[in-house]
């Protein structure tokens, strides 16, 4: 589940401190109503899930899209799954409704 620190850290690593996503008084008057992840910290967490699993898995690409909004404090199912030998695709959803935050590829090298 992402949290508001995890949203405050990832913009101060990434230096992407838009109000969006750290900023939870302009949020409220939003279409969404409350701070949204980064899309790249969703994948992140996916990378580190297989990281812990074989840290000596690098990646030569990656395709991403983020169809929904990840929210601080909704917990969210993180799959990814082998399609081919160095292929693989990701998924982030969010538990309570089962919208797509996260959706796509990467590619590793072995």
């Amino acid at each position: 589940m992402p949290t508001q620190d995890d949203f405050d850290a990832f913009a101060r690593v990434s230096g992407d401190d838009n109000a969006i996503h750290v900023d939870p008084d302009f949020c409220a008057n939003t279409t969404f109503g409350r701070t949204v992840s980064h899309g790249m910290l969703l994948y992140a967490k996916l990378w580190g899930m297989l990281k812990k699993h074989d840290p000596s898995l690098t990646t030569s690409s990656q395709s991403l899209m983020f169809p929904n909004p990840a929210f601080a404090g909704e917990a969210l199912d993180l799959s990814v799954k082998q399609e081919a030998h160095g292929r693989l695709k990701m998924r982030a959803v969010r538990v309570a409704d089962g919208a797509e935050c996260l959706i796509g590829e990467a590619e590793i090298r072995c």
